[in-house]
């Protein structure tokens, strides 16, 4: 048999299509949750349970938009069997693209076991992660250089959503490795023994590594969100005293002709300028010199 006759793949299958190939002994629970449209984010977490004859799995690929600044999630359901393997691939919301199974299709060979299948399929999906830390990280590089040139409100925005984006992704990822840690440590309530022999543990354990890597992935792209937002409030308080210096500036020097503009407007008879030919001029001489005086020292000072 070829694995296009072991591996039968549905997009968001009708009850009635779906009945002709889960097994009959499959839970209710089980069917209800491959009914169920996909109109989540990032729910429900992914898993594999064993269920005697068959294995039920919800698994769940991040995937990022750049161009929108946007992760969506595509959830793949799985029934597996002793001789098939039954996903059941959803339409995320929004008429985003759903998962596309094509490239684990080819990995396989027709002599491969199901549990070799499965691997193929959850190496990819893997694989898919890791691409998606390289994108993060790209986007967090694009946000780095972005500090200086954008405004304040979209680069809070931006760091908003790629911390909210990453926790989702985190949330997802953990379970995942998790489920994959079940198959490596043959915790799986499974009555085929002949499935998940020692060669596909081993496999699944180099996607354990995978997913370990993709999970270090993505603390260490939280750890650089973290130092670019401390970069953003550094230099928004910078710019804030910036502005806090040159309006203290400004003040300083409307102090001295505020002051002398005063002194000489005091109704007393007998101030000295008061009937002096040349007392404006002086005045307006006073005012200049003063201030001119002030912004030479606050130039010499780097003030200004």
């Amino acid at each position: 048999m070829t694995i296009t006759d072991r591996w039968v793949d549905l997009l968001d299958p009708t009850a009635d299509v779906l009945s002709k190939h889960v097994p009959e002994s499959i839970h209710a629970r089980a069917m209800e949750q491959l009914l169920a449209p996909s109109t989540h984010d990032d729910e429900p977490r992914p898993k594999l349970e064993g269920h005697g004859d068959y294995i039920f799995g919800v698994l769940l690929v991040a995937v990022e938009v750049p161009d929108e600044d946007l992760v969506y999630y595509q959830e793949l359901n799985v029934v597996l069997t002793r001789e098939t393997l039954l996903t059941i691939r959803k339409t995320p919301p929004g008429g985003r693209p759903p998962y596309d199974p094509s490239p684990a299709q080819l990995s396989c060979r027709d002599h491969d076991s199901m549990g070799m299948v499965v691997y193929h399929l959850v190496d990819d999906i893997a694989e898919r992660f890791l691409d998606l830390v390289d994108a993060l990280t790209d986007e967090i590089e694009e946000l780095e250089q972005g500090i200086d040139q954008w405004d304040s409100d979209r680069v809070r925005r931006r760091i908003s959503d790629l911390r909210h984006d990453m926790l989702n992704i985190r949330r997802t990822l953990s379970p995942l490795r998790d489920a994959i840690r079940q198959v490596v440590d043959d915790r799986i309530d499974f009555e085929d023994d002949e499935v998940f022999t020692r060669e596909v543990e081993l496999n699944f354990a180099a996607v354990y590594d995978k997913l370990l890597r993709a999970t270090d992935g993505i603390d260490l792209a939280r750890d650089l969100v973290a130092g670019a937002r401390d970069y953003h409030q550094a230099k928004v308080a910078n710019d804030q005293n910036d502005v806090m210096k040159t309006l203290t500036v400004i003040a300083s020097v409307l102090l001295l002709p505020t002051f002398i503009v005063g002194l000489y407007g005091q109704n007393f008879v007998n101030i000295p300028e008061l009937h002096w030919h040349y007392g404006y001029a002086y005045g307006w001489g006073l005012i200049i010199v003063t201030t001119i005086g002030q912004l030479a020292f606050f130039r010499w000072k780097k003030w200004i």
